[in-house]
């Protein structure tokens, strides 16, 4: 066998005539064919048309290599693009199982309309729900920015960690927890902002939350309740962000962002007297804060006594640049500093941290204990174990090769469906933005992909100044192929509004 060539015939075996299982033979493959690429396709196309419908156990690699006659390593390829696919997902001791099909939400749940007839929802002007609204609407293809992969959750490695949570947990912990959290996950949560974000901090000062939203509610009845009456925001910048501290009866006048980040000296003329600011990867544009305007703000903050809010969204998520410190690193006096795992594990177990300034952390503490009385102990330890014995990091990287596939496949597929869109922000984060040629109108664009079943969010409703026309496109929860397609349908979308 030549070991060189991964889709060499086995010549050391004798090769059968095939397979019972979806009757595979490499020899009635066609000429030019490689065999890692005819397994490949058979496999999707048996997903794909219901031969193997979800939840179907694949045989092992080494069972279907000796079957077909073929290298381990073939097989082994195969599952692995499949599994970049989405279409399958290896479940560890259960074995590799069939996790989706291509066009398996293609017809929308029971009780629901088609995709088309909830387009209408970018008839409504940017406000308060928006973004929840459209996240519930159903839609075949969902390149929503934010969206984390939800599938690639580390079922295993936490199961592993809240069993040996709970065969060493003395009873006196299922108690009321310290309602600004566990002190094992706020020390975990120190040693890794030190290890990852260059922020030294005691776990004494970390408060523990109900993810970033949880932050900003906390900070916004904090400072609302002091007599600040307007958070200044990044423009373009987070809806939701925005909406939410709205919610509490805040201005939120809009600082534009250029190449270099957020411009401190309209933040100055702004008179704002706190600002909410994502330096690390900016969101929606991707940017990272030159180091001239981090000084900048930094003094900003040490002249007007204002605080600087860092979210820190996806700052863990990098594929080729170096990588960005916090803010906070650089004064901790004058920077709240919120993170969570949401991007990084899932949303549904709302954990997050908040670093407030010493100032400010007795009286958030109590905000945070008169609330909620402390997020629920048993997640917070679990995660916990998670980071202290390094899985938490393992899954990390794991994902970090699986987000950088997907965001190349979408910067290739925005090169060929949309040649005329520029590409924002691919170094890092979980999403990508384009800007579109002058004259399109992105909220029409976005409601026309809606109806053809394809969801993505305009860059315009980020934003509270006019400013380019684009797209917001998420892709760390879709698989290559659904990519490809999703944004071909945008591109065929934009060009049919371009001929009438």
């Amino acid at each position: 066998m030549n070991r060189a060539n991964p889709d060499a015939i086995d010549e050391s075996k004798t090769p059968p005539s095939g397979v019972d299982f979806l009757q595979l033979d490499p020899a009635a493959r066609a000429d030019g064919v490689g065999v890692t690429d005819w397994l490949t396709g058979e496999l999707r196309v048996a997903i794909d048309d219901g031969r193997l419908p979800v939840g179907t156990k694949l045989p092992a690699t080494r069972e279907l290599a000796d079957g077909l006659g073929l290298s381990r390593g073939v097989v082994t390829e195969a599952y692995r693009r499949l599994g970049d696919e989405g279409r399958i997902r290896g479940r560890g001791r259960a074995g590799t199982l069939v996790e989706a099909a291509a066009r398996a939400r293609a017809t929308p749940p029971a009780g629901r309309s088609a995709p088309g007839a909830d387009a209408a929802i970018f008839d409504r002007a940017p406000a308060a729900g928006l973004v929840d609204a459209l996240r519930e609407l159903p839609a075949r293809i969902d390149l929503s920015p934010g969206r984390p992969d939800l599938a690639a959750f580390p079922r295993a490695a936490w199961l592993r960690a809240e069993r040996a949570v709970l065969e060493e947990l003395p009873a006196h912990v299922l108690g009321y927890p310290d309602a600004s959290g566990t002190p094992e996950l706020r020390a975990a949560v120190a040693g890794w902002l030190a290890r990852f974000r260059g922020i030294i901090v005691d776990p004494g000062e970390v408060i523990i939350v109900a993810g970033v939203a949880q932050s900003l509610t906390l900070l916004a009845h904090l400072l609302s309740r002091s007599g600040v009456d307007r958070i200044a925001v990044e423009d373009p910048g987070s809806l939701g962000a925005r909406e939410s501290l709205r919610a509490w009866g805040l201005a939120t006048p809009p600082i534009p962002v250029d190449d270099q980040g957020l411009d401190v000296a309209a933040l100055d003329a702004s008179g704002a007297q706190a600002v909410l600011i994502t330096p690390a990867h900016q969101f929606p544009t991707g940017v990272a804060l030159a180091p001239e305007r981090r000084h900048a703000l930094l003094d900003w903050a040490r002249r007007t006594g204002g605080l600087i809010i860092e979210d820190d969204y996806d700052a863990e998520h990098r594929y080729d640049r170096a990588p960005v410190s916090a803010l906070r690193c650089l004064d901790p006096d004058l920077v709240c500093y919120t993170g969570s795992v949401s991007k990084t594990l899932s949303p549904a177990l709302r954990i997050g941290w908040l670093v407030p300034p010493a100032r400010l952390r007795d009286q958030l503490a109590g905000l945070k204990r008169d609330t909620d009385l402390g997020n629920a102990a048993l997640p917070q330890l679990v995660l916990a174990q998670m980071i202290t014995t390094g899985a938490l990091e393992r899954h990390l990287r794991q994902l970090r090769r699986q987000q950088q596939r997907r965001r190349d496949a979408m910067i290739e597929a925005v090169e060929r469906h949309l040649p005329g869109a520029e590409v924002h922000g691919a170094a890092a984060g979980v999403h990508l933005t384009i800007t579109l040629p002058a004259g399109a109108d992105d909220v029409a664009l976005a409601a026309a992909a809606l109806a053809r079943g394809v969801k993505v969010h305009p860059l315009s409703w980020h934003a509270q100044r006019p400013g380019p026309a684009g797209l917001v496109l998420g892709y760390a929860a879709t698989p290559g192929a659904v990519i490809e397609e999703g944004i071909g349908i945008v591109g065929e979308t934009l060009a049919d509004q371009g001929a009438r």
